[in-house]
């Protein structure tokens, strides 16, 4: 296939090991996107077109469409571009809460057109996707997508309830992160084929996702991650760097995270990074992935299909590395 410069190398490297029918889904799944702002006025198409051109790495369509395989449902592209867009619609709603002024290296629509317009954007995306279900009848996709929404919204309440809160534990933290990422990897995989050993195989991967994630913003750099180094911290996000970091060292806790800037926002990074956290973080996500590829032996699928899901599954640990 044709590489394209917004694809990310993971997302190739699937494509490029897969046959023909998988490039072909996605491709159509990007048709929908690209249809889901028209008819709804200009501006709030513009703001919509402006979120869904900025890409991305597209993983959750990409699990539908492998769960379903060559010979899946018919609907299966439908819920493809309906996971996308309620991903999408949450991405720029954060960007509200956040008042975030980049998201992948580009301003956010919350930055260039106003909080009330993106709050909007991200409503129309949201309401797109559950319009392409149920005008295709896709009772069981809605019933997933709907409860997989659900998580996404208490994740969120959870995670501002939290804010600031330097005395959280790792369960608090591994509870936010299941609601607020890895149950829409998991719906992605259900959505495809509703089955327990591709559910658990999405949510193991999802949950590695959002630690190395998490990883990437102590790290760094903004030229790769897209945003200023620290912005979890800015925001008085407590994830697991902070909080395994303030195991080895005490005196991380006495930084208030209120009071951080830009500045002191890059040295808590360094301190993190020099107290060992992250590789502990990482190591964590790799056991994850690992179990991820273990519940795929129960699904049988032939050599080609599990070499995929572990590309898959190794794309999430190369955002890191």
């Amino acid at each position: 296939m044709t590489r394209h410069s917004a694809v990310p190398p993971p997302v190739t490297a699937v494509l490029d090991a897969s046959s023909r029918w998988l490039p072909a889904r996605l491709g159509e799944v990007e048709e929908i996107l690209r249809e889901q702002g028209e008819g709804h006025g200009e501006t709030l198409a513009g703001d919509a077109a402006m979120t869904l051109e900025a890409g991305g790495k597209r993983l959750r369509p990409m699990l539908v469409l492998l769960c379903a395989g060559e010979e899946g449902r018919k609907g299966a592209v439908r819920a493809a571009a309906a996971i996308e867009l309620v991903h999408m619609a949450t991405l720029v709603h954060d960007d509200v809460l956040d008042a975030a002024p980049l998201r992948r290296g580009r301003p956010t629509v919350a930055a260039t057109s106003g909080r009330g317009r993106a709050t909007a954007t991200g409503d129309l995306l949201f309401s797109r996707a559950f319009a392409l279900l149920a005008a295709a009848g896709e009772g069981r996709s809605i019933e997933l997508l709907s409860a997989a929404s659900v998580a996404l919204a208490r994740g969120e309440l959870a995670q501002r309830q939290d804010a600031y809160d330097t005395s959280i534990d790792e369960d608090r933290y591994l509870e936010r992160c299941r609601l607020k990422t890895a149950t829409l990897f998991e719906c992605a995989c259900r959505l495809g084929a509703d089955d327990d050993a591709l559910g658990g195989f999405g949510a193991s991967i999802g949950l590695a996702f959002q630690l190395l994630d998490d990883v990437l913003d102590v790290r760094g750099p903004p030229e790769r991650t897209g945003k200023a180094r620290g912005t979890d911290l800015l925001d008085g996000t407590v994830t697991l760097p902070l909080i395994l970091a303030a195991e080895r060292d005490p005196g991380i806790l006495a930084a208030d995270l209120r009071s951080l800037d830009s500045a002191a926002a890059e040295a808590l990074c360094d301190r993190i990074e020099a107290s060992g956290a992250l590789r502990q973080v990482r190591s964590r996500a790799l056991e994850m992935v690992a179990e991820g590829k273990r519940r795929l032996g129960a699904a049988g699928f032939d050599a080609e299909r599990r070499k995929l899901f572990d590309l898959v599954a190794d794309g999430v640990v190369q955002r890191y590395s």
